[in-house]
């Protein structure tokens, strides 16, 4: 498959502004755990051998977190000082020393999760196994609206099914196969989609892929295979990650975008 110069530089600064992301401090290369936190409970956070959420590295005690609510919370550090959280303020994540720390929903329940700033895993990680650039699977599908929005229930990697809301779909034609995807995610100028294809079975990651709408017109958005990546879930177990509804199951081999990790 011939790739013309501009294709392919396009597609290296892609690719170059995605390992960034990845590798980034708040990327997913460094994350050290996630624990479950309820309202009313308390988590002591360090390196101590008494903490409930325990850092491989870093001070003995790092703090304590009191969850006061499902959208408010109290981290009070080792020295005392103490940092009211608020999710509707966006408040829900901050760092203390070096480390980045924050809340996460799904649903009603919540969890703490922290990133490492010091860890060395970021540095550690090699490239990312690609299949050939192909520029016939760049694609511009329909954009439209569905006759009326819907909430769809997705599962997730841990087995916790969650609503979301759709509005758009984006119909294509792959392989011969016509397909009608549903965004789950992402927003209105880079709307997201979990799919998966035969791909799965033995060179892509195996629960899912994900793809982010470009170039978003009023009745058109661009859907490149080649920019199909591993999910957060490829890289760590601390992630929670989507499946893909059934309209983003492809029963074709889409070979295209990253490929498994070795």
């Amino acid at each position: 498959m011939s790739v013309s110069p501009d294709f392919q530089t396009a597609h290296d600064a892609w690719r170059a502004t995605r390992m960034a992301k990845l590798t980034a401090p708040d990327g997913w290369l460094n994350l050290q755990g996630r624990w479950w936190i309820a309202p009313g409970q308390t988590l002591t956070i360090g390196n101590g051998a008494d903490c409930d959420a325990r850092l491989a590295e870093g001070p003995a005690l790092l703090g304590r977190l009191d969850l006061t609510g499902l959208e408010t919370a109290r981290f009070t550090a080792a020295d005392g000082t103490v940092q009211e959280l608020d999710r509707a303020t966006g408040g829900f994540s901050w760092s203390a020393d070096r480390f980045l720390l924050e809340i996460t929903a799904l649903n009603d329940l919540r969890s703490l999760r922290i990133r490492d700033t010091g860890s060395e895993a970021p540095a550690q990680r090699g490239p990312i196994p690609f299949f050939p650039l192909n520029p016939e699977l760049r694609l511009t599908a329909r954009w439209a609206p569905l006759p009326a929005p819907i909430s769809l229930t997705v599962d997730t990697m841990i087995g916790i099914p969650t609503k979301v809301p759709v509005t758009h779909s984006a119909t294509l034609t792959v392989g011969g196969h016509e397909m009608q995807l549903l965004p789950t995610y992402g927003s209105a100028d880079r709307p997201q989609f979990v799919i998966r294809d035969l791909t799965s079975m033995d060179d892509t990651y195996a629960h899912s892929r994900f793809i982010f709408g470009e170039d978003v017109t009023a009745d058109s958005v661009v859907i490149d295979f080649n920019r199909a990546v591993n999910p957060p879930c490829a890289f760590t177990r601390h992630a929670v990650c989507p499946l893909p509804p059934r309209e983003n199951l492809f029963p074709l081999r889409i070979e295209a975008g990253e490929r498994r990790l070795g």
